[in-house]
């Protein structure tokens, strides 16, 4: 497909790794979409030792629209994001997983959302796609949410499977921090740059219209177990994140008295394990620059 002399107006940005089994339903679920706005699809690969690689070449060969197929071998989801950002063109970033269907009209509905100039990020509407998946890492809300410049972000309101910034702001920011996120030390780098564009003054909000259907294939109890640790100790981290930073240390402390009625105890100790273990990563972080000067 021919993109205007403009250029594309939003890119989506997808990073895989080691998916290739299910990467062939992904990506047809990508080219279904319709978008009526120029647009662009950016494929990170995160370094696979499997079939992916041959899988990204071969659709983009034959996609009917404009993709960019970007090889990314440090590990971590955060750098394959960053790495995404850098090759996409388009003002608007829209994010999603290598485990998600998108909606016909998902691109457009972004769109829509970032009509306002005023808002710098954004949530969207994440579904279940298989009914015997446990009900987890979805939102379905139907009414829209939106949030002030320097807003306290409570976790869970965005998550990485349907996500977007402009990108300048991502730019302006640094990117997704390499060391949170899967593969990184810490599980929390898209409510981490949700935070940091709040503090830095953009507004945010949630939208209902741009969905995308999670097929995350977790329906055993061990599995959600993990996954639910997994999310406490990224929590705690980010907790950790915002007092040092000095950010919305009163709204912090009234989630935390809120969220007490139904974590359980593990994901307390777990919250409280990871902040400490945040706060003495960042802490040495900021000891060694100066002798790297």
């Amino acid at each position: 497909m021919t993109q205007s002399v403009t250029g594309p107006a939003i890119a989506l940005v997808v990073c895989t790794r080691n998916r290739g089994a299910q990467l062939p339903v992904t990506l047809a679920s990508h080219a279904a979409m319709r978008p009526s706005v120029p647009w662009e699809l950016v494929l990170v690969d995160n370094g696979s030792t499997d079939s992916t690689p041959a899988l990204l070449r071969d659709f983009a060969a034959r996609a009917s629209f404009s993709v960019t197929l970007v090889h990314e071998p440090r590990p971590g989801l955060a750098s394959a994001r960053n790495a995404g950002v850098r090759a996409a063109r388009a003002p608007l970033l829209a994010f999603t997983d290598d485990d998600c269907y998108p909606d016909h009209d998902l691109l457009d509905r972004w769109v829509e959302c970032f009509a306002d100039p005023a808002i710098g990020y954004a949530a969207g509407r994440i579904l279940l796609h298989d009914p015997e998946d446990f009900p987890i890492t979805i939102r379905t809300d139907l009414e829209p949410q939106t949030l002030r410049p320097g807003a306290f972000v409570e976790p869970g309101f965005l998550q990485g499977a349907n996500m977007a910034f402009r990108r300048e702001l991502l730019r302006e920011l640094g990117g997704f921090d390499p060391a949170l996120g899967p593969g990184g030390r810490f599980n929390f780098e898209d409510l981490d740059m949700s935070s940091r564009a709040s503090s830095a003054g953009a507004a945010g909000g949630y939208f209902p219209g741009p969905t995308v259907r999670h097929h995350h294939r977790r329906r055993h109890p061990a599995q959600i177990a993990d996954l639910r640790h997994s999310y406490a100790r990224g929590r705690g981290a980010y907790f950790a994140s915002l007092l040092l930073r000095g950010d919305g240390s009163r709204s912090l402390f009234g989630h935390l008295r809120r969220s007490l009625a139904w974590k359980s105890r593990t994901e307390v100790v777990l919250e409280v394990v990871s902040a400490v273990h945040y706060a003495a990563y960042r802490l040495a972080r900021r000891a060694e620059r100066p002798l790297r000067g």
